[in-house]
């Protein structure tokens, strides 16, 4: 790779004692057919002002820019592995090249399923067909509990008889979970979203009652949570969606069912804020994303739900009517990759193993994607792909 980028870069102003120096501390983390490319900026930035950064994968030279880092590069070939340097450019022209990031390898989104029991299923998200056994959830408890992920590790919060586990797997490996750390406060059924980095759990049933306490975690870095704020209603039985920098809680119950919606920023500590009203009032809905669209499915509100709603991350507004599920059920749980979300298991009255799926981008019904390995409900979802990375 040449020392400086292509000459079209190269303006009238080109002036090489006032480009700007190259990014440091390069890092690169992979997701499906793409990666989230991050470093430090320089502290000489030239002559003027950074307009730009752009980062170019090797092999291939393909190449993204934004404003500030990370900056997504698509355009990626799954199972081939690509290292990344970063570049700046102001008014006089390009700067040098940043020293490469470590290699990395874009897969193919997985969606993990587990709960409801010991059970750990996962499935490719882009691939119809059966789940396949991942492994045991191994700390207690195995029900009622929630989950939010990175690119690269799923975790498991919460559960019956108000519990403070926090465990965790890590997606693209098959194997047992392991301990994570515990949250601020015990309790059931939670809900859970993500961003690259940090992950946040909020609501639950503490035993006596409701909470609306919220807990985030440092995704990368095992040990116990820390305390986020609060929703702006104490519930349980809610569901969660995130994009890279707004989650999105949805549904609950207290005294009764609700169709309350609060956001937050998930890179700031400080309580919900009220985004909205879901289409039907209703608890124990899963939810999932794209990286602008959050989808609510399922539930339970005078009976078993195969409602679909939809939200655009970025605006605060009401839910709109997505479709319906194949099957009206409860205790769902839901994952996605950037373009398909499915939502598997749950009661119906009796217990499912369906997993459903959708195209997040266009609204209709759900369509038949395979069974779990065992029916259950009351589980939680995951993956290595969805619209928080």
């Amino acid at each position: 790779m040449p020392l400086r980028p292509p000459a079209g870069f190269i303006s009238a102003n080109y002036d090489p004692l006032r480009n700007p120096d190259a990014p440091t501390g390069v890092t690169a983390s992979a997701g499906d057919a793409q990666a989230s490319v991050s470093f430090t900026a320089p502290a000489n930035v030239g002559g003027s002002a950074i307009s730009a950064y752009y980062a170019v994968s090797n092999p291939g030279q393909i190449t993204a820019s934004g404003a500030s880092s990370p900056v997504t590069v698509t355009g990626l070939t799954n199972g081939t592995a690509y290292t990344f340097q970063v570049w700046a450019l102001n008014t006089f022209g390009p700067g040098a090249f940043s020293a490469a990031s470590g290699s990395v390898t874009p897969a193919a989104a997985r969606g993990v399923f587990g709960g409801g029991g010991v059970t750990i299923d996962y499935v490719t998200i882009a691939t119809t067909g059966n789940a396949t056994n991942f492994g045991n959830l191994t700390f207690s408890p195995v029900t009622e509990l929630t989950s939010c992920s990175s690119s690269t590790r799923g975790v498991f919060g919460g559960g019956s008889s108000s519990n403070n586990t926090i465990q965790y797997i890590t997606i693209a490996t098959t194997s047992n979970s392991s301990d994570f750390g515990d949250l601020t406060v015990a309790r059931q059924r939670p809900a859970a979203c993500s961003s690259s980095t940090r992950g946040v759990f909020g609501g639950g049933f503490n035993g006596t009652v409701d909470v609306n306490t919220m807990d985030y975690i440092t995704i990368a870095t095992t040990g116990n949570a820390t305390n986020f704020g609060a929703l702006t209603i104490a519930r349980t039985g809610l569901a969660a969606c995130s994009s890279s920098t707004r989650g999105v809680f949805g549904g609950g119950s207290t005294t009764g069912q609700l169709d309350r919606i609060d956001y937050i920023t998930i890179a700031s500590t400080g309580n919900a804020i009220t985004f909205g009203n879901l289409t039907v009032a209703r608890s124990k809905l899963g939810g999932c994303s794209s990286a602008t669209r959050g989808v609510f499915g399922g539930g339970e509100g005078g009976g078993a739900n195969n409602t679909i709603d939809y939200v655009t991350i970025a605006t605060t507004g009401n839910a709109t009517d997505f479709g319906d599920l194949t099957i009206a059920r409860y205790g769902l749980a839901a994952c996605s990759s950037l373009i398909r979300g499915l939502f598997g298991g749950g009661l119906s009255p009796t217990l499912s193993n369906v997993i459903d799926y959708i195209t997040i981008a266009s609204v209709g019904n759900a369509t038949d994607f395979g069974d779990l390995t065992v029916a259950r409900y009351d589980l939680a979802a995951c993956s290595s792909g969805h619209g928080g990375l």
